[in-house]
């Protein structure tokens, strides 16, 4: 596999970085952290600083995996080579393909998003194992680089997780609804439960726990990603309203919350229930190929192999 350079060595890019290396590749890093940066020497890895690393990777037509929060991946992006191979895993796409088309065109660019994190943050939180049987999102464009896009989908196989191909703009209303609105839901949540007082915080178990967890996230790091995300997050803010206002309208009104609760319990039973099979291959080589990643992707399905030039997919 090709060698990985990865800049950003917090709770995501640490990870890659060790799964990278777990699975035989190749790998250095860089991060503006002074900490996380020795840290991570101690723990026997390659860090050096960003100019070092870029040059190294460009030397080795490595990949670069940009790993660092959005507003500072501008800063990233100018200091690229030319030619070099890029993917990042930051959870927008649209805004940083944007960003690339902008300021580093020369880029050979490939959006990336593994689908996994915690509550954490630093090199610390970091594991190799943290994408197993995890979603990485791949974006297969019409302009995407068919070389670019193997790379991207073998560092994430390398990583032990499936490969789900989508758009920028499609990824960014789907995380909008299931990682961007959970972290306000769960900021609003815990909010509302500290007003209760005392007595309410004492009382708190698991289901205030579930729903808080991400709360607990660095807000620095929240407000980047939610904020990056402004459109999408609108659209799902206003879902989200619009049900829980039907909700006090039919607590107000009848007391009763039938249609809200059933509604929320198929959906997680739905979402408990999926099952997959395989029953396709794509062609890399074949030139509807990026269309029918997409295709794929947008039915829910993933790829969980590579053969040569062939993608095993699995839909459900």
């Amino acid at each position: 596999m090709r060698s990985v350079c990865v800049v950003g060595l917090g709770l995501i890019g640490g990870s890659v970085l060790r799964a990278a290396a777990a699975a035989g590749c190749v790998t250095w890093g860089a991060t503006a952290s002074t900490a996380d940066a020795e840290a991570a020497r101690q723990d026997g890895y390659d860090v050096v600083d960003l100019a070092g690393a870029l040059d190294r990777a460009r030397l080795h037509d490595a990949l670069v995996v940009v790993a660092v929060p959005l507003p500072a991946v501008e800063e990233v992006l100018r200091a690229l080579p030319e030619g070099v191979r890029l993917t990042d895993v930051v959870s927008v796409k649209g805004p940083v393909a944007d960003l690339v088309r902008r300021v580093a065109p020369h880029a050979r660019y490939v959006g990336g998003h593994p689908m996994a994190g915690t509550s954490s943050s630093g090199w610390s939180a970091g594991r190799a194992d943290l994408f197993h049987d995890a979603a990485w999102v791949v974006t297969a464009e019409d302009d995407t680089d068919p070389d670019v896009l193997t790379d991207v989908m073998e560092l994430a196989f390398a990583a032990e997780a499936h490969v789900v191909p989508t758009t920028a703009l499609e990824h960014d209303a789907a995380v909008a609804r299931i990682s961007h609105l959970p972290h306000l839901l769960a900021a609003v949540l815990a909010s509302v439960g500290a007003d209760g007082g005392p007595l309410a915080l004492s009382l708190a178990a698991g289901s205030f726990g579930d729903g808080t967890r991400v709360a607990g996230s660095r807000p620095e790091l929240v407000r980047a990603m939610c904020e990056g995300n402004r459109g999408a997050l609108l659209d799902a803010v206003d879902d989200a309203l619009g049900r829980l206002g039907a909700a006090r309208g039919s607590l107000a009104s009848t007391g009763g919350l039938a249609k809200t609760i059933d509604a929320g319990h198929a959906a997680r039973v739905a979402l408990q229930n999926q099952t997959t099979r395989t029953d396709l291959t794509i062609d890399l080589t074949a030139p509807d190929a990026l269309r029918d990643l997409r295709d794929l992707g947008s039915r829910g399905g993933r790829v969980v192999a590579l053969n040569g030039t062939t993608a095993l997919a699995r839909t459900p």
